[in-house]
């Protein structure tokens, strides 16, 4: 069984640290929870955003699986906890005593979810912390309750873990200073608070001045519509760049650091899978000299892989590519076609990043090496059945 647990912190819960502007007035909300009356998932409708604000819930698991594939929700923690939360909801829908058909029902739940989105490594991690939670379960009830318990935990510790990292992450932000950021790896892509974010939350509400720069990150650009959105909503200075910008403002000494997420880090040689375009922001950092980090929670580690190659990389529909969504007018979302009418294209959805390129990864326990990870295994949550 796997072991996210930050014991100091272990009841520690709090709504997130950005308000919304939400039917007349300004509240927190979690990016993912649970409707247990209506054994529903609540999601934050994320393709709707920055233009609309709008919450949905999906009423089984099959929904729950496209929900996420289909990117209503994104992000490795916020479906990490959509995935675990949607193996309980699957747990919950079964009829009968029967535990040898519940564990088959349930195996077969499982395996939607996990084919929802094959590169981010904590819808599995979590799942699998449900999973071993339910075998405590005398009965099917027991089990099920069991499961929904343990989704519920993923979620608040993930809550917990986003807050660590913002609290090790806060002095790498000097008075002053420009931060890169590429994709959403904000409090939309967790629980709440964030990973690459939560250094630039807490320093923000230290009352540090600096200036944070958002990759568009194409093809569905997640830093202008998300990272930027979710900053305003806060009002942190920030700037939305063209993805390839960076270079040129690296080369006048205009980024003085890059905190990026991931959706998995190996644990065995520190390379990391993030959204497409990472890898070439390290490799301009790495040239210019820029201290580049990358902020996880302990159930972005996969200790199996022993390669960033093979990891599972997404390839996405081409129109992703070849076109554009947006807001027309009367608040209507509408594709427009970009690109040349008789072109294709390819579209991998992620990158591998080495370790050599990373300067160090912001952890719940603290900013450790890439090369580092699997001497602290024990501390990082590896279990020891892996």
């Amino acid at each position: 069984m796997r072991r996210f647990r930050l014991s100091s912190h272990r009841a520690a819960l709090h709504s997130g640290p950005v308000q919304v502007q939400f039917r007349g007035r300004r509240k927190s909300f979690r990016t993912v929870s649970f409707d247990a009356a209506a054994n529903s998932v609540v999601l934050i409708e994320q393709r709707l955003l920055p233009h609309r604000f709008q919450l949905v819930s999906t009423r089984n698991h099959r929904e729950t699986a496209a929900a996420i594939r289909d990117m209503v929700v994104r992000g490795a923690g916020a479906i990490g906890a959509t995935a675990a939360y949607g193996l309980a909801q699957g747990a919950i829908a079964f009829r009968g005593e029967n535990r040898v058909f519940f564990k088959s029902h349930l195996l077969r739940v499982f395996e939607d979810l996990m084919n929802a989105r094959p590169t981010a490594v904590d819808p599995l991690n979590a799942m699998r912390g449900v999973l071993a939670a339910t075998a405590f379960g005398k009965t099917v009830a027991q089990k099920q309750a069991l499961a929904l318990a343990a989704a519920e935990e993923f979620a608040n510790e993930d809550t917990v873990h986003c807050r660590e990292i913002g609290r090790h992450g806060m002095p790498l932000i000097r008075n002053g200073c420009t931060v890169l950021t590429h994709c959403n790896a904000g409090w939309l892509a967790f629980v709440d608070i964030g990973s690459a974010t939560a250094p630039l939350y807490a320093a923000h509400a230290a009352g540090k001045k600096f200036l944070v720069l958002c990759d568009e990150t194409r093809p569905r650009c997640q830093g202008a519509s998300l990272t930027a959105w979710e900053l305003a909503q806060q009002g942190v200075p920030h700037k939305v760049i063209a993805d390839n910008a960076a270079g040129h403002l690296m080369q006048r000494d205009q980024i003085d650091l890059v905190i990026v997420g991931a959706d998995r880090v190996l644990g065995r040689t520190g390379d990391i899978a993030n959204k497409i375009g990472t890898y070439t922001k390290a490799v301009l950092a790495h040239r210019h000299r820029i201290p580049f980090y990358v902020a996880i929670p302990l159930s972005t580690i996969d200790w199996k892989l022993s390669s960033g190659f093979e990891i599972p990389i997404e390839e996405r529909d081409e129109a992703e590519v070849l076109g554009a969504w947006g807001i027309a007018g009367g608040g209507r979302r509408i594709y427009v076609r970009t690109a040349n009418p008789t072109s294709s294209a390819l579209n991998p959805a992620f990158d591998v990043t080495p370790a050599e390129l990373i300067t160090g990864i912001i952890t719940p326990v603290g900013i450790v090496r890439p090369q580092d990870l699997w001497r602290r295994r024990s501390e990082l949550g590896w279990a020891d059945d892996e």
